[in-house]
């Protein structure tokens, strides 16, 4: 089977590159390379995945249809794993026109691809941040998630109402995955879990928001791309709507505090905390309600917070540099 793999050098999008060819699959990549954060990382985790005779890359934007469908066409894509996104609560404040051309323009791009290689299926990464304001707890698929506090769920919001649109039109077998705060080694740069490792390093301050009193349900790498994969490899079935959602947590929100103390002990550095407020945009906990996925796509994550945050400063350390 060939698979489209979008962000192919990203954070998830390799692990997942990683994990179709392992079992056999034919793997074709796409990613732009931007700069939102340091693109030695990326080209770092790409070279971990050139080396093989079934990965093909083509470094194309997304949101460029034209040449997206000129390198896929014909290379017999049967399904697409759409992983690709402007990421980032906090820069879609300060950068909101890169939200509108990756995650709208993109998005739709990718659908019109589908629809034109008439593939079996597409999965799509959404986020958790499209409950935006929503109170009730856990976050279940069937929740309203008409407020969110970002622009960057809201354009996550709008890729699955652009999805299931396609899916109604199109008879286009879909399903969208709603990530919850995902980590682990070759991470993101932005996330807080690597900003305070780095300045704990460094001796410098972390800065701590709403005064430490936040909890995310954070998703170690290995859990998000089995239950990528098991999505993959589930399309919605005859007597089913042909477009679907699940969350992908941990099922088990834990406290910022939490995850500084975890740095703390694995690091053999005390934090040096500077309390802020909340920050726009952000929300105080996010909790996913797993029941659907457990049962769809038998869905079962493994690791705790502490294994997890154990392996990432494991792989922190036996690194020459930061990537920037």
């Amino acid at each position: 089977m060939a698979v489209l793999v979008t962000g192919a050098a990203g954070f998830i999008g390799s692990y997942v590159a990683h994990a179709l060819l392992a079992r056999g699959d034919s793997v074709i990549g796409v990613d732009n390379l931007n700069d939102y954060y340091p693109t030695e990382l990326k080209d770092a985790r790409l070279a971990k995945l050139l080396p093989h005779s079934s990965f093909t890359f083509h470094k194309t934007d997304i949101a460029d249809f034209d040449a997206l469908a000129a390198h896929c066409e014909n290379a017999g894509i049967e399904t697409i794993i759409h992983l690709a996104a402007q990421a980032g609560v906090r820069y879609s404040i300060q950068n909101p026109f890169a939200y509108e051309r990756s995650n709208l323009a993109g998005h739709l791009s990718i659908l019109e691809l589908a629809r034109k290689l008439k593939t079996k299926h597409l999965v799509y990464a959404s986020s958790s941040s499209i409950y935006g304001a929503n109170t009730q707890i856990p976050f279940s698929e069937g929740h309203k998630t008409d407020a969110p506090v970002s622009l960057y769920g809201a354009t996550k919001k709008a890729n699955e109402l652009m999805s299931s649109s396609y899916a109604r039109l199109y008879e286009l077998a879909q399903t969208g995955l709603r990530f919850f705060t995902v980590y682990g080694p070759w991470g993101r740069p932005d996330m807080a879990y690597w900003i305070f490792a780095e300045k704990m390093l460094k001796g410098e301050p972390i800065e701590v928001f709403n005064h430490g009193d936040m909890a995310r349900d954070f998703t170690y790498i290995d859990d998000i791309v089995s239950g990528v994969l098991a999505a993959h490899d589930r399309p919605p079935l005859a007597n089913e709507p042909p477009h679907q959602v699940f969350n992908l947590g941990n099922d088990k929100p834990e406290k910022l505090m939490t995850l500084i103390q975890l740095l703390e002990k694995e690091l053999g550095i005390e934090a040096k905390k500077e309390m802020r407020g909340m920050q726009d945009g952000d929300v105080e906990r996010t909790w996913a309600d797993i029941g659907l996925a457990r049962q769809h796509l038998g869905y079962a994550p493994r690791t705790s917070l502490a294994d997890g945050i154990a392996q990432y400063v494991a792989w922190r350390l036996a690194l020459p540099n930061a990537f920037g």
